[in-house]
């Protein structure tokens, strides 16, 4: 991406002064006279307008630097950079299991499935299969992170747009879905649910009851949001026609996600890449027409839909058993077992000192995060801290297709195409 500096050198536009002579005028200085007593036409030369890096609108430390044609958008170019976050650089320095706090913190609106996704990559790398229970209680938490994750953003973007009420209600309902993660997890942002083999926990007495009782209920609180945005006038007018993106060009951008999805293409890691049993799950994969912002939106609105359906199939067939693996070489023993068996106490000792080593090696593995594919790769060179890790972050590359949705648009309509991508910054730095 073009610096400050380089991106004033291409967008200079050339204007003549009141004698005839040229004048190279800076785009953003547009109108500045260049000489003592002379006056420059501005007619006709284009705007340059910073939105961010912290803005309400940019969804976190976003900067973009857009070219103005009066109201239209001519270009507009996002600049990252700002969150110095390194999560994939701190991670060559850690155990395996001291990495799952970092993967909390780049997507933090959906940190469990994060969770999930790099206990799977690792347990993928060491050849580990996980329980049945452990199995079930993964799908229960990504579920749980795509509709906090699609409720954030369902009401940030009508906060956006200008619709208070729905911004009330989503929230409401993510609250609820909270309480019942931290009921989990002893957290309700940062999570750090997952282990290399298993759980952190168990969930706790009540929890299958109450969140069997949310999603029977949950369903109202859609049908009204339904009522109030979908057929509403000024949220079509904002959000249909607007952004939109072909299915070839969406491919083109390896968008992935809602995103993707909205565009016709009907790819689904949890379909076409099954993980965690997904392929036996009883769900439908919402797929748009037009690739606008209306039909991200309906996307999303119906993925909600399919996740509580989700949900409820799980939690009918939570099994019985145990949660974790049974090796002590990977799963801590009791505590009560470490302070009375010596062997026990080793594998405690040696586990908390030395890590949990996977064999030489490479993984990558990809889940379907609220934003889109999101993977996990990691190099093993046979000790208990990665050699290499990388992310592939469905905000970073869904943004990139931001610059093509907002040429030709009006700078309004550029705030309505930002928040339908649907970014969080921890994943875009990284």
């Amino acid at each position: 991406m073009s610096g400050k500096r380089t991106l004033e050198f291409e967008l200079a536009t050339t204007g003549v002064d009141t004698r005839g002579r040229p004048v190279r005028v800076p785009l953003g200085v547009a109108g500045a006279a260049t000489a003592e007593d002379d006056e420059v036409d501005v007619s006709g030369h284009h705007m340059l307008l910073n939105l961010g890096p912290q803005h309400p609108a940019t969804h976190g430390v976003l900067r973009l630097v857009v070219e103005l044609d009066g109201e239209v958008v001519v270009r507009a170019i996002p600049h990252v950079g700002y969150l110095h976050s390194g999560f994939e650089k701190l991670g060559e320095y850690r155990h395996y299991n001291q990495i799952i706090p970092l993967t909390d913190r780049t997507d933090y609106l959906s940190p469990m499935s994060n969770n999930v996704g790099l206990a799977l990559a690792v347990e993928k790398l060491m050849g580990i299969e996980i329980t049945d229970r452990c199995r079930v209680l993964r799908v229960i938490a990504c579920e749980m992170s795509r509709i906090i994750s699609h409720l954030v953003w369902m009401g940030t973007m009508a906060i956006d747009i200008g619709a208070f009420t729905p911004f009330l209600w989503t929230f409401y309902e993510r609250e609820r879905i909270y309480n019942f993660q931290e009921a989990w997890t002893g957290a309700r942002l940062t999570t750090s649910l997952t282990r290399v083999g298993g759980m952190m926990a168990d969930v706790p007495d009540g929890f299958v009851e109450g969140l069997r009782e949310w999603c029977r209920n949950f369903p109202k609180t859609l049908d009204e949001v339904d009522r109030v945005l979908s057929r509403n006038g000024i949220w079509c007018a904002r959000t249909q026609g607007v952004g939109a993106l072909t299915a070839e060009e969406a491919v083109n951008y390896s968008l992935s996600g809602p995103m993707l999805r909205a565009s016709g293409v009907p790819y689904d890691v949890r379909k076409d890449r099954p993980y965690l049993g997904y392929e036996t799950y009883d769900f439908d994969v919402p797929v748009g027409e037009h690739g606008d912002v209306y039909d991200r939106y309906l996307v999303r609105f119906e993925e909600l839909r399919q996740s509580t359906r989700i949900l409820e199939h799980a939690l009918g067939r939570l099994p019985d058993g145990p949660i974790n693996v049974d090796d002590p070489r990977v799963i801590l023993p009791p505590k009560s077992a470490a302070m009375s068996d010596m062997e026990a106490m080793i594998f405690h000792f040696k586990q908390v000192m030395e890590g949990v080593k996977a064999p030489v090696g490479e993984a990558y593995f990809p889940i379907e995060n609220g934003k889109g594919e999101l993977g996990y790769y990691l190099v093993s060179d046979g000790t208990a801290k990665p050699v290499r890790w990388r992310i592939r972050p469905p905000s970073f590359i869904n943004l990139a297709a931001l610059p093509k949705m907002a040429e030709g648009n009006l700078l309004s309509d550029l705030i309505a195409i930002n928040a339908s991508v649907d970014i969080v910054m921890g994943e875009v730095d990284r």
